[in-house]
């Protein structure tokens, strides 16, 4: 059999203009739009080509010949942009605040490309940690005996493969520590080759939770190394043998030892170490208060609360208004959140609504507006999907309240829900910014306020396009990006 013949590499050189919504160098090369990882705006690079279609290429850094001002050195020794590097950050190249401003400028950039809309006014973003706010994460785990033995840790970039880390500077410390000895422990297990995850979560009291995915039930041996392992280590020990609904700690006592404090509001949130929380819980500490300032809650006033998940913003917002309702489409996470309105004191002020929130319609916000006896605000939000269904509602309904504020983590379905708003129910971005949740990422994490104007008497060109694009991408996934 003929051997496959390797690929000459193809290098070429360009300026880079801006970066993209990944975080990859933007420029140009023989008529076609170049995205190039680990280049910086204002760079001259000289590229490998390691894609070429019709209309794009996408490219590696192979030698800088001149510098951003903004580079900075990497402070983990996994990070880069060739074979091997890991995949969990895109930007420690990149000096840590202008990751801040290219994230600001990524969201302007989508507001208008995609939704043609602006805000009149600009919110002073909201800073956290750099380094060690992730409080939360999904560890791989593999045993390669090409590398060692076990290896546990986040994906290479672009690759299926685990990364060989021996610690992760945006990781907790004590979880960073915990990696080796993570290493260390799954290859005296038994099942090794049975065990594909290891989930962290790190409560806001420091208490840890580990949750080992488990294809086959692990033996007494098996049980006495973890149980060792979570001793020494102080951290809870769960297994997860189905989905996540099935994880259950060792210790039953343990099973609300996980809490999300929001210190600023009184309250408590027990969580589960498969639940979805905000993985930077600093920031998420100032996001909630930043939301509940810029809604502008009254004593008086009732609220809707949709994608309320466990309760993050409505308990706060139970603590400063009349009533809050919090509407989500997961029967048991409503059954949580009820619990933990009750934990916190806070049952007789808060109501929560199981509802699938994709096929939200008018009969549901006039069924909703009744049984609350009117909305004064509403907070939403959603996970990147968006909320296409709730935006068209409120774009259509005259039972508006006075205040919107959207917290997203997509800027293309916040830009495609703030034009429905805007261009066809006469909704005003008053304000919008960034909260930076995963510095060293390209994720962007925004926050928008809107109020109730004039609905235009026809839908204008710029809401027919929007339209159709919607219709062209699907509602419940836009595939939007900016012009190239």
């Amino acid at each position: 059999m003929a051997r496959r013949r390797e690929k000459t590499p193809e290098y070429f050189t360009v300026e880079v203009e801006r970066l993209d919504q990944e975080g990859r160098g933007v420029g140009h090369h023989d008529g076609k739009v170049v995205f190039i990882e680990g280049a910086l705006p204002g760079e001259l690079v000289t590229y490998e080509r390691i894609r070429n279609k019709t209309s794009f290429e996408i490219g590696r850094v192979a030698q800088v010949h001149r510098e951003s001002v903004q580079r900075v050195e990497p402070r983990c020794p996994k990070f880069g942009h060739g074979p091997g590097s890991c995949g969990g950050c895109a930007m420690q190249h990149l000096e840590p605040r202008a990751q801040v401003a290219y994230k600001e400028r990524t969201l302007i950039d989508t507001l208008w490309h995609i939704g043609r809309v602006r805000p009149e006014q600009i919110i002073t973003p909201i800073y956290g940690p750099f380094w060690n706010y992730r409080h939360r994460a999904r560890l791989t785990v593999r045993d390669v005996a090409k590398k060692g033995g076990v290896l546990v840790g986040f994906h290479e970039k672009s690759s299926s493969y685990v990364a060989e880390m021996t610690g992760c500077h945006i990781l907790t410390k004590n979880v960073s520590d915990m990696i080796m000895p993570m290493r260390e422990l799954v290859s005296k297990l038994s099942i090794r080759q049975r065990m594909p995850q290891i989930e962290v979560a790190v409560g806001g009291n420091g208490r840890t939770a580990l949750v080992f995915r488990t294809l086959e039930e692990p033996t007494d041996g098996d049980m006495a190394l973890l149980n060792a392992f979570g001793a020494e280590h102080k951290a809870d020990i769960w297994l997860q043998p189905k989905g996540p609904d099935s994880a259950h700690p060792v210790d039953p006592a343990n099973i609300n030892a996980l809490g999300l404090q929001l210190p600023e509001f009184g309250v408590r949130i027990n969580f589960k170490p498969t639940d979805f929380t905000q993985v930077n819980h600093e920031l998420n500490e100032t996001m909630v208060s930043r939301a509940v300032r810029l809604l502008g809650v009254e004593p008086e006033h009732k609220v809707a609360d949709f994608f309320c998940g466990l309760g993050n913003f409505t308990l706060p917002l139970a603590t400063c208004a009349s009533h809050v309702t919090g509407i989500e489409g997961s029967d048991a996470l409503v059954a949580r959140a009820r619990q933990g309105a009750a934990d916190n004191g806070l049952a007789e002020k808060t109501d929560f609504v199981a509802r699938n929130l994709f096929t939200w319609c008018d009969q549901d916000w006039e069924a909703l507006w009744k049984k609350m006896g009117g909305i004064d605000r509403v907070l939403i939000d959603p996970p990147r999907e968006g909320a296409l269904a709730l935006s068209r509602v409120l774009a259509a309904t005259d039972k508006r309240p006075a205040r919107i504020v959207y917290v997203s983590c997509n800027p293309a379905t916040l830009a495609r829900d703030c034009a429905i708003l805007h261009h066809e129910g006469g909704w005003h971005i008053r304000a919008a910014g960034i909260m930076n949740m995963f510095p060293h990422t390209g994720h962007v994490e925004s926050i928008a306020v809107l109020e109730p104007g004039p609905r235009p008497e026809k839908k204008s060109e710029e809401a027919e396009a929007i339209e159709r694009r919607i219709a062209a991408s699907g509602d419940d996934d836009v595939k939007m990006n900016l012009p190239q």
